[in-house]
């Protein structure tokens, strides 16, 4: 009744504070008497909304800045319609597909029968400066479904309409800016004067819809800040990033290679597997010591398997299949759970044998569009350390506590800092949806109680909500590595049962669990993390002894010799070469030591040893030697029994 007398409305502000305002005043005009010129949008009672909108009822308030993951998310998708603006205002003929924020940024995909040139990004990125000078306020409108048909249809914007297909809604949100429309949920920057440096950054091809049966269209990637000096920064970082690119260390480290014949699927070289096998020979020994016990699997099933796991429903798109006649009909799995139910099922369970921990590192396909594969971090064929642990709901909270301390120990190793999300329920969730709720009630209980910090996204599998694991490298980029998912429903579609301690049959719940994720991947981001220079214990070749001239040679294999019996990776470079290149040579292959050996080196029995970083380290005595390295490679790796 107060608010029908007093036409004013209660905002609840963070850290409590409360102002009553007019009703219909708008939420920028509310930034603006807070001295929150910063403000790019607002969460209202738990929405984001455009600072344009009016306050109607009481509400809770939060202004979100560029700081905020959301607020440069709303930053980034404003300055993509800026970018659409410009090419419309250069390239009246062009044709507007879809221009999303992404985690660095912004694109938009555009038709205008060619691809863009270096020349036509220089006038689209000054008339993009342009407007954004204009400052013309950005609003959103609405239309009737019909009227936004008849609108696309007349300007010939053939894949807005397409996109409008997609749009159930009796009316169509669009935002406005300068005469510019464009069809979006929003929400939008109050203005287009908040964007100010601005950079396009490249231009590819794109398929219409990921699809390779579709037009090809031009991509424009960009990035814009609230100023020059974060522009400037971000650009350094980007440099960096190029500097660090695994896709081009990797073939020169010769770690991995990439043919036409088997797209998205790598090629392991001698000195990658290395790398690989030593991920894998850590893991084993770490999951070993905790009560896992190692799998494997067949790497084609019959569809049945994945009708029973759902995964032929929701997941087939995805996967490679055989159609081999007579109703035989076969896949490669995209994943390892369905064939651990099939061991969990091969004989009787009782209570007595839970948890039970079932480990693998099969190799896994699933097919993705060629336009989504990127080096080792998207691929069509990888491993990874997966587990699946079956256990009763009892035992929940303290098998999660242990992989909370297993997934401490291996990304501390590598300097790794992350942080989890609590994935939830996806919109083709299967199952029971008070089962969902216990389940992501049963998660959230146990990351607060953990004490570590968390975000939640309805990003869960179909199958159950999951923990991720987000980590930042050292160019502070995030990317999600491992997860721990709770499931309820293979369990049950499968069957599977154990006798409790009364004697009756019981469910099991499955932890579905991956630390490193894929190998394929981890590795891509470990080079890029390292800038190729991996440490001494990870390295592929640890060791490389360098003769001086032709009559050292039979030393320096002998010093190789000495130290391949004591467990280091040592290779010998006697190739009749200028020892100053053979130095740079291995430096450029990031080998972590050098090993020189002339005249006074053969003389003494020592070794000249040289460290890819810190340079000359002077003369020493092979064995003792050794010893320095062994306990360099051996310290991270400490506590494998723990």
């Amino acid at each position: 009744m107060r608010e029908a007398r007093t036409g004013e409305v209660e905002v609840r502000l963070p850290e409590g504070e409360v102002r009553r305002v007019p009703r219909g005043t708008t939420l920028l005009s509310l930034a603006e008497a807070l001295g929150r010129s910063d403000a790019l949008v607002a969460r209202v009672n738990g929405r984001l909304t455009d600072l344009r909108a009016p306050l109607t009822e009481d509400a809770a308030v939060e202004f979100l800045t560029f700081a905020d993951a959301e607020g440069r998310e709303v930053y980034w998708h404003s300055s993509a319609h800026l970018l659409a603006q410009a090419v419309k205002e250069l390239f009246p003929h062009a044709r507007l597909a879809i221009g999303p924020p992404i985690a660095e940024g912004f694109y938009y995909d555009i038709d205008i029968g060619r691809p863009f040139t270096p020349e036509d990004l220089e006038r689209i990125e000054a008339r993009m400066r342009e407007l954004a000078a204009r400052d013309q306020p950005i609003e959103r409108i609405e239309l009737p479904r019909d009227e936004a048909i008849a609108l696309y249809t007349r300007a010939g914007e053939r894949y807005k309409l397409e996109l409008l297909d997609d749009i159930p809604d009796a009316r169509v949100s669009f935002y406005r800016q300068d005469g510019f429309l464009d069809m979006c949920r929003g929400p939008h920057l109050p203005s287009t004067g908040r964007i100010k440096a601005i950079k396009l950054l490249s231009t590819s091809g794109a398929y219409w819809r990921g699809d390779e049966r579709r037009p090809q269209l031009a991509r424009i990637y960009g990035v814009t800040f609230p100023d020059e000096a974060q522009l400037e920064a971000h650009l350094r970082l980007l440099e960096e990033a190029k500097r660090r690119d695994h896709r081009r260390l990797g073939p020169q480290l010769e770690l991995f290679l990439f043919h036409e014949t088997a797209p998205g699927i790598p090629y392991w070289l001698p000195r990658g597997l290395k790398v690989l096998h030593t991920l894998i020979d850590f893991w084993r020994a770490e999951h070993e010591a905790r009560g896992y016990q190692e799998i494997r699997a067949p790497l084609i099933n019959r569809r049945e398997l994945y009708e029973i796991s759902g995964h032929w429903e929701h997941y087939r798109e995805h996967m490679f299949i055989a159609d081999m006649g007579e109703g035989e009909v076969y896949a490669l799995k995209p994943m390892n759970c369905p064939n651990a139910m099939v061991v969990f099922q091969s004989r009787t369970r009782s209570y007595r044998d839970l948890p039970l921990r079932l480990a693998d590192t099969d190799i896994l396909h699933r097919y993705e569009r060629s336009g989504t594969l990127t080096g080792l971090l998207r691929v069509r064929g990888f491993v990874q350390d997966d587990a699946h642990i079956f256990l009763t709901e009892e035992q929940i909270a303290d098998e999660f506590r242990e992989l909370f301390a297993l997934t401490e120990r291996f990304y501390a190793i590598f300097g790794l800092a992350y942080h989890f999300r609590l994935s939830t329920r996806p919109p083709d969730f299967i199952g029971d949806p008070a089962v969902w709720d216990r389940a992501e009630a049963e998660l959230r209980q146990i990351l607060e109680a953990s004490g570590r910090p968390f975000t939640v996204a309805p990003e869960g599998v179909f199958y159950g909500p999951k923990i991720d694991i987000l980590m930042r490298d050292s160019l502070n980029r995030e990317w999600q590595m491992g997860t721990l998912q709770l499931d309820f429903q293979l369990p049950r579609r499968f069957g599977l049962r154990y006798s409790a301690p009364d004697g009756s049959e019981r469910t099991p719940v499955v932890i579905h669990r991956v630390i490193y994720g894929s190998l394929e991947r981890f590795v891509g981001i470990l080079i890029e993390h390292f800038a190729g220079a991996l440490p001494l214990w990870l390295a592929p070749e640890q060791v490389r002894v360098l003769s001086i001239a032709d009559r050292h040679a039979p030393y320096a294999r002998e010093v190789a010799q000495r130290l391949r019996a004591q467990g280091l990776r040592v290779q010998v470079d006697d190739t009749n070469e200028r020892i100053a290149y053979k130095i740079r040579q291995a430096q450029v292959m990031k080998v972590p030591y050098m090993l020189v050996v002339g005249d006074r080196e053969v003389e003494t029995g020592q070794v000249a040893v040289r460290h890819r970083e810190t340079g000359d380290l002077g003369p020493m005595d092979v064995d003792a030697f050794a010893r320095r390295a062994l306990e360099e490679a051996s310290a991270p790796l400490r506590g494998t029994s723990s």
